[in-house]
């Protein structure tokens, strides 16, 4: 198999994890996009030097969330963007269960929190264990319960207001 073909059979099996990824760090489908693209062109220039010495989707959340925070600061230098659906009011004739609406409500405190919180939380809600957040993050794993608890009273608090 070529180094080509090796990679796409990596992004296709892990694209669930970009795309979650480049969605807790924007605020637009366009902005998502860019940064999914940019991600897998990340990902594409380290593949050669991946040693494997680490599980691959540890490899991938990596340089999917130091990409992000780039992404970001770039953003930020750029100036302020305001999404087109801010903007336009949408209505959906289907309404929306509970559930649903709770889970846009949670993404939508996520969004608040500062980079670093972002990732971990989202390497959270993804399943990962504190060490598997450690290794990604390069955070102690002390340092990542100590977080991770600090950020659930934060959503929690944003919740509740």
């Amino acid at each position: 198999m070529t180094k080509e073909q090796e990679f796409t059979e990596v992004i296709k099996k892990n694209q669930g994890i970009i795309f979650k990824v480049s969605s807790v760090y924007t605020n637009s489908t366009e902005d998502q996009k860019d940064l999914y693209q940019e991600i897998v062109y990340q990902l594409w220039k380290s593949f050669k030097t991946f040693k494997g010495t680490s599980k691959i989707s540890t490899w991938l959340y990596r340089v999917a969330l130091n990409t992000s925070i780039t992404f970001l600061k770039k953003e930020k230098r750029d100036g302020v963007k305001v999404p087109i659906e801010q903007i336009l009011t949408y209505k959906s004739d289907e309404s929306d269960t509970i559930l649903e609406d709770r889970i846009k409500s949670l993404y939508q405190q996520i969004k608040k929190l500062n980079i670093i919180e972002k990732g971990i939380v989202l390497l959270y809600l993804e399943g990962k264990s504190y060490d598997a957040i450690a290794e990604i993050s390069g955070f102690t794993k002390t340092n990542i319960g100590t977080r991770l608890s600090r950020i659930k009273e934060k959503l929690k608090t944003q919740i509740l207001k």
